[in-house]
Parts: structure tokens; C-alpha cells; sequence
């Protein structure tokens, strides 16, 4: 099984391989963040706050390109850490290494009142870059969008 494991991992993109242990770290450090800090502390490292309105910045073909290989890794990382690697927690991950790599993102933020656990609000987290959903894409659709940061600032 670990041989297997090794040789999936050695397919993967160069991206990918160089950047698994330090988005590994970085889901970690993300979660403490998340448990630890109070929400008003960190939301202005999220990026630029632009209220309930839902941005997605306009990328080149490169940029897409590589926004699809930081949700790749983060993906990656967060099906191997042995602690929750929850929507906040990755898209708080996406968004560093999409920030460190001067893409443009959104951040947004979600909430849903699901009938089937007898209308209890639940939230949801997700990054999207130009046409590419990074991170937390999958029924996004569902939920309200509450509060959106977007960065780097436009070029």
C-alpha cells in the first residue's frame, strides 16, 4: 500500500510534489488559526472585504492553470493531515499560496439553513479563481453568500 501511495504521488505535477509539505503545514497552522484567533483578528489577512457581493477576479490562461494546481495540492494535503481539514481551514490555505503567487482571488463565505438537520444553519467556505473553483466548489450553490474578501489587488 505505501508503494503505492509513493508511486501515485511521484505522478502527480512537479506543483505539486514541491508544494505538499508546506501547504501540508500550512492546512495546520490554518486550523489552529481558525480555533484559536478570533475571527476580526485574521479577516484582514483574508484580503480586501467587499461585503456580500460575490467577486471572481479574471485570470490568463496561466494563472487558471496554476489556481487549478493550488487546488489540487490543498485537496491533496488535506485528505493526508490527521487533523480536520475543514472549508475554512483549506480555503484559508488556498488562499495563502493563491496570494503568495499573486493570483487574484475570492474568498467567499456562506451560510444555509438545511431542513434535513430541522433547519439549523450551516456554514461554508470557499475560494474561486477566475473560472477555476480552488477549493469548497462543490455545492457552493447552496449556500448564501455572507462576506466576500478578494486579493491580491487588482494589477
Amino acid at each position: 500500500m505505501l508503494l503505492r501511495k509513493a508511486r501515485n504521488f511521484a505522478r502527480q505535477p512537479a506543483f505539486v510534489r514541491a508544494w505538499f509539505l508546506p501547504t501540508w503545514l500550512l492546512l495546520g497552522l490554518s486550523r489552529a488559526l481558525v480555533l484559536v484567533v478570533p475571527f476580526r483578528r485574521f479577516a484582514p489577512w483574508m484580503g480586501e472585504a467587499a461585503g456580500v457581493a460575490s467577486r471572481v477576479p479574471l485570470l490568463d490562461a496561466e494563472e487558471e492553470a496554476r489556481a487549478l494546481l493550488v487546488g489540487k495540492v490543498v485537496l491533496l494535503a488535506a485528505a493526508h493531515s490527521p487533523w480536520e481539514a475543514n472549508c475554512f481551514a483549506t480555503a484559508l490555505a488556498a488562499r495563502a499560496l493563491l496570494g503568495l503567487h499573486r493570483i487574484p482571488y475570492a474568498l467567499h463565505m456562506g451560510v444555509a439553513k438545511d431542513a434535513a438537520d430541522g433547519g439549523l444553519m450551516k456554514a461554508h467556505a470557499w475560494v474561486v479563481a477566475g473560472r477555476v473553483r480552488v477549493t469548497g466548489g462543490e455545492g457552493c450553490d447552496r449556500y448564501v453568500v455572507v462576506g466576500c474578501f478578494v486579493g491580491p489587488p487588482a494589477r
